[in-house]
């Protein structure tokens, strides 16, 4: 039901009221689950209690506690605090039930271990009214309140909050005007791995029937790596790895546990592989119970068959992290081939790198094979494990580079987000624009991005054929865009075989 001026909605737990904002009704921080604190801490989410008289809905909600350094670079404490972190927020272009607009559900990145759905990176507006769409965005707990694996509490909460966050849609975005039987969930780096995860999760099963991942991470521990990283977490907290000793620690304190480790992760490179240069101390686990396999597993026997994808990459993913660490063109040929032998597939992986791209420079190489093995063959893999088994995927790959530092950056990782969403000047888009203004290509390319994305919301179709493992179409996102067999081919050779299982404990 809605007021006459169609601000005031009733959810199943109360009345909320949104603002006109520009043509759209915006509803920010409406609780779907109850704030995850005190005896709730650690484990999944609990059904939001109602409430009476309406809720005022202008503010976003406070963000779950998070880290706060990506890389090597400091990322600003988000605002507001409090305990409400499990919010969803809305922007509809008309709160008309009987409108059953598609609905897209928004899950962001920032490596397991930060991100929030306020970041202004995130702004939804223009996309909402591009597509004439109902979007939805989300908070989930991060870093050790959401993924690390404690005796006591269930494993990949994070992921649990989204699923609480989409069986709120299925119950209530009828009263927005959105339509609950046709919704798409997307995402971006852990956002994608986030999705990816949701695809093989059977708490998830049935809420949407479409998925968009953007630069999927082909990072998932297994539950005996993931109990080890907790074990060292705990005790950079001065605690034990239960949900009971570090429910004893502040929340907002909490994370500057993860914050000291991640440093330090290279010092674990012989229990940890692959896992320990990451310097990210979280990823959905492979439990058997609320993640049962790995997406690509999952996917390949059929999990995906009634959910059509969207899945891609940028071509110079790994670029970006060189760049706020301040090392583009300082890789050493010693980093070089540590980073060849610790990711490269096969026993022979350096050699074949060294002999696919001759002329590639320590830093190229550095890239390149971090590029693949972080972000590039995880997306494809998707792509191929959903046709595998069955299921419908359409690829693309982002080649445009961003203006800013004359296009040093290329086409990095999380350009694809200020493209999508039209916020240039906001979080990473405020690196990747820098100082040059918003060219007209980028401007198309949004307009392109938003089309893509809100078409294949409301028909399953992005515009572009879907991919086979035979002619491999491919829909390349550049000044002029063109859809040619997957242009990586180099590096799908180089992979082809390689199984991206759950990171082990090496001993």
């Amino acid at each position: 039901m809605t007021s006459a001026e169609g601000l005031e909605v009733r959810t199943a737990a109360g009345a909320v009221r949104g603002r006109a904002e520009d043509g759209l009704v915006v509803f920010r921080g409406i609780p779907f689950a109850e704030p995850p604190v005190g005896a709730a801490r650690f484990q999944a989410p609990r059904p939001v209690r109602g409430w009476e008289g309406t809720r005022e809905a202008y503010a976003f909600g406070p963000p779950p506690p998070q880290e706060h350094a990506f890389g090597d670079r400091a990322v600003a404490p988000p605002t507001p605090t409090g305990d409400d972190w499990l919010t969803v927020n809305v922007w509809t272009p008309a709160t008309d039930p009987a409108a059953r607009r598609p609905v897209m559900v928004w899950i962001y990145g920032g490596a397991y271990k930060l991100g929030h759905a306020g970041n202004p990176g995130y702004d939804t507006q223009h996309l909402a009214r591009a597509g004439d769409v109902v979007v939805v965005t989300l908070n989930y707990r991060v870093g050790i309140e959401g993924f690390a694996l404690l005796e006591g509490a269930p494993a990949n909460r994070g992921l649990l909050d989204q699923v609480a966050a989409l069986e709120w849609v299925r119950d209530n975005i009828t009263a927005f005007g959105g339509d609950p039987g046709q919704v798409t969930v997307f995402g971006e780096s852990a956002g994608a791995g986030s999705v990816a995860s949701l695809l093989a999760m059977p708490a998830a099963r049935g809420l949407f029937g479409r998925a968009v991942a953007q630069s999927v991470p082909g990072t998932y521990f297994s539950a005996e790596l993931a109990r080890d990283i907790a074990v060292e977490l705990a005790k950079e907290a001065g605690q034990t790895a239960t949900a009971a000793a570090l429910s004893a620690v502040d929340p907002r304190e909490l994370p500057s546990a993860g914050e000291r480790l991640g440093p330090r992760m290279r010092e674990f490179g012989d229990r940890w592989g692959q896992a320990a240069p990451t310097l990210t101390p979280f990823a959905p686990v492979v439990d058997g119970e609320v993640l049962p396999c790995t997406p690509w597993e999952a996917l390949a026997a059929g999990a995906g068959r009634d959910v059509e994808l969207l899945v891609g990459h940028n071509r110079d993913e790994y670029r970006l992290f060189l760049a706020l660490g301040e090392r583009l063109g300082k890789i050493t040929e010693e980093q070089a081939v540590a980073a060849l032998r610790t990711f490269a597939p096969g026993p022979d992986g350096e050699r074949s790198y060294r002999e696919a791209f001759p002329d590639a420079t320590p830093s190229e190489l550095y890239e390149r094979v971090q590029t693949d093995w972080l972000f590039n063959v995880p997306s494809l893999r998707l792509a191929e494990a959903q046709t595998a088994g069955g299921g419908r995927a359409h690829l693309y790959e982002l080649t445009w580079s961003a203006p800013a530092f004359g296009g040093a950056l290329g086409a990095c990782h999380a350009l694809d987000v200020p493209l999508l969403f039209g916020t240039y000047d906001a979080d990473l888009g405020a690196l990747m624009f820098a100082g040059t203004g918003v060219p007209d290509e980028a401007r198309a390319l949004t307009t392109r991005f938003q089309s893509a994305w809100t078409g294949f919301a409301r028909t399953g179709d992005p515009g572009w054929p879907a991919f086979d493992r035979v002619g491999r179409a491919t829909q390349v996102l550049d000044v002029t865009p063109e859809v040619r067999p997957y242009p990586e081919e180099v590096a799908r050779r180089l992979w082809e075989g390689y199984d991206f299982a759950a990171l082990p404990l090496l001993k």
